[in-house]
């Protein structure tokens, strides 16, 4: 499991294990972690553990909050990512180490260098295309049945890979002991599996199962 490490100027104020669905961050009293400071809003931010992916969602604050000094709304937490609120810093490990995977979306003929610069946390898929960078042989993957990616085929060679249009609906594809599961992340309508929406809080995939999400298709293939 992960937890958050805050610190001002320095010196670590506090540690909070990350431990349920939900933890909130703020400066009222009410909040999961408390940070008593006027450049940090009543109710600033709030941290959302889906499966074993953690998202940071700032909460309309009025001084924002910052990843690795970038703004942003909503976004999955990497290990050692270190947040921003005023002068406090929030750094977020993951205890066990684990590399949690980021897909970058490559555009065609994009060299490696534009690539990097538009590094992103969620396997995309459109008419940008639809790419994983460094996936080699893996023991599962998804494949695009549809849209303008079709044909297109993403290994699934870390322990946790994100799929999906931000801010229109995004899952998440865990790699567990027993095998993989799927969970929601993002959107108002939930992804579907073999035409079935998910409506746990995971869902395991087998060989051939066909999830839809954003219009889009994809096929599970494991060997």
């Amino acid at each position: 499991m992960g937890k958050l490490v805050v610190s001002l100027d320095g010196v670590v104020i506090k540690e909070v294990q990350i431990t349920k669905d939900k933890t909130t961050l703020g400066r009222r009293p009410y909040n999961d972690i408390v940070i008593d400071n006027l450049a940090v809003s009543g109710e600033h931010a709030v941290l959302q553990m889906v499966g074993a992916d953690v998202f940071i969602e700032d909460l309309n604050s009025t001084n924002g909050t910052y990843i690795n000094g970038k703004a942003i709304k909503k976004q999955l937490l990497s290990h050692n990512d270190t947040v921003e609120i005023g002068k406090y810093k929030i750094k977020y490990l993951v205890e066990d180490g684990t590399d949690y995977e980021k897909t970058m979306i490559m555009k065609p003929g994009a060299s490696a260098n534009a690539a990097a610069a538009a590094y992103s946390p969620t396997v995309g898929f459109g008419a940008s295309g639809f790419g994983s960078l460094g996936s080699g042989n893996g023991p599962a993957s998804i494949k695009v049945l549809n849209g303008a990616a079709a044909g297109r085929e993403v290994q699934l060679t870390k322990v946790v890979t994100t799929v999906g249009k931000p801010g229109v609906q995004v899952a998440s594809i865990t790699k567990r002991p027993g095998g993989y599961v799927l969970a929601h992340v993002e959107g108002a309508l939930r992804p579907t599996v073999n035409g079935n929406p998910v409506m746990g809080e995971t869902v395991h995939l087998k060989n051939g199962d066909v999830v839809e999400l954003a219009g889009t298709q994809m096929q599970f293939v494991q060997n």
